[in-house]
């Protein structure tokens, strides 16, 4: 038998007989080749295969006696219940620039949603009735947009969440799907609503107003088997969590804890169950508001240090700012007594001076090592990053809805391959600004080949 199994095939629905897991696809075409991961159900479920290219080699390649045709009409009928499914990962698959099976696996727990947006001149006073400018309909909930922006980055993104089995849940499924992103941890309730957000846009502040329609019924721990949670956090590098559903994230965190997997909370703002997932926590991005809130320190700052020393697992936290970047306040691996200290306020207005502030594109400027004092606070070792936001030009900047989600999904990709801050920062504010240029959280994400992030990877 030769290593090579070469198909030429037309766009068909294929069957292994008898089945047989292949893993690998390497199609062929004109003068391009590239390699394809079947996505996980494929092994899971049948050996199907929906080829979309004139020339397939397959790893491994079946045995001597093993024929593979396209499938009987009768077969063909059993099977289309599945079709569509099939159809839509492997081409969310064929359109990721790189190996999901290959990739570091991040697992998401939180909120999604469909958002329904409607663009208008500038936001209505009370009692008054207007006219929308567009109207668009898409995936939301912070989860969601952060691992659909993991995913188009090349990450093997999972995400657990709930929905009802209604026109809305299932639009949320198959976008995610479609993204990429490992639907098949989901809750899927046959009765309730699945959530949904008005999100109301003003053209004229660039402002978004958001309100939110929980599901229902709510995810609760009974909801998710062990074995499923088990089979969810096998291989998985990094846990995230966006502090809703906090029953259910808890299990989940403890679980992903005992088994020494690294977790970023999403510490939008003050929710219940935020303190006990801090705890469990190795990374934390926050809202600005979030830290002197959970604090009671005076400053952002001063903040930033109380939160690392009340939280003595944390490695880093990053407080987002919008339009005017990000400040981070990384612990040194070492606590050098004899390290020279320095008040984190003054060092905070040095590292403003440093900026240049002719750039338009994202920058990043930090201290060195230092012992870090907050007056009334105390002092922690650590180095102060200070990231710029990309000053986007006012014709570009349509929609900053879920622009936060898209820097976080850039975060995610960047500790799962580990990106040093200086590159780390720059490169998610450039995420964000790019979802910024397009209406809705995910319309604008950009896959990990696109020119754009290109400066900030190499």
């Amino acid at each position: 038998m030769c290593d090579l199994h070469p198909l030429i095939i037309q766009n068909r629905l294929l069957q292994v007989t008898p089945p047989r897991c292949v893993t690998r696809a390497t199609a062929y075409g004109g003068q391009w080749q590239q390699l394809y991961t079947l996505p996980a159900p494929f092994s899971r479920v049948s050996s199907l295969l929906l080829l979309h290219a004139p020339l397939l080699q397959l790893t491994p390649p079946p045995p001597s006696g093993i024929l593979i045709s396209p499938l009987s009409p009768r077969t063909n009928r059993f099977y289309s219940g599945n079709y569509k499914l099939i159809a839509q990962i492997f081409r969310a698959n064929m359109s990721s620039p790189s190996n999901p099976l290959e990739s570091p696996i991040v697992l998401g727990f939180g909120g999604v949603a469909v958002d329904l947006l409607a663009t208008v001149a500038s936001f209505p006073n009370p009692d008054d009735k207007i006219r929308s400018i567009s109207m668009k309909v898409q995936g939301g909930g912070n989860a969601g947009n952060a691992l659909t922006c993991a995913a188009r980055l090349g990450l093997n993104a999972r995400l657990i969440s709930k929905v009802a089995n209604d026109a809305q849940g299932r639009g949320v499924l198959d976008e995610l799907r479609t993204d990429g992103v490992d639907v098949s941890f989901f809750v899927v309730s046959e009765e309730g609503n699945s959530p949904f957000t008005y999100v109301i846009v003003d053209n004229q502040t660039k402002t978004r107003t958001c309100i939110h329609t929980p599901g229902s019924p709510p995810m609760i721990p009974d909801d998710l088997k062990s074995s499923t949670l088990s089979s969810a956090l096998k291989g998985v590098q990094l846990a995230y969590f966006d502090v809703r559903l906090h029953e259910t994230a808890l299990v989940i965190a403890r679980e992903a804890s005992v088994r020494s997997i690294p977790i970023l909370v999403d510490a939008e703002k003050p929710r219940e169950g935020l303190d006990e997932l801090l705890n469990f926590s190795d990374y934390v991005v926050c809202s600005a508001k979030l830290p002197q809130a959970w604090t009671k320190a005076p400053t952002i700052s001063s903040a930033l240090v109380s939160m690392l020393l009340r939280l003595p697992k944390v490695k880093f936290v990053i407080v987002t700012l919008g339009s005017d970047g990000c400040i981070m306040l990384e612990r040194s691996i070492t606590d050098d007594a004899k390290t020279e200290e320095m008040d984190v306020e003054n060092q905070l207005e040095l590292l403003k001076q440093k900026i240049d502030g002719s750039k338009t594109a994202p920058a990043c400027v930090s201290s060195g090592i230092t012992r870090l004092q907050a007056r009334g606070v105390g002092s922690v070792c650590g180095r102060l990053f200070l990231g710029t936001a990309e000053k986007i030009p006012e014709s570009e900047l349509i929609d900053t809805t879920g622009a936060g989600d898209a820097f976080i999904g850039a975060i995610l990709y960047a500790i799962s391959t580990n990106r040093p801050p200086e590159q780390m920062l720059p490169f998610a504010a450039q995420v964000a600004a790019i979802s910024c240029r397009a209406l809705g959280a995910r319309t604008g994400l950009p896959r990990l080949s696109d020119p754009r992030l290109t400066p900030f990877l190499s």
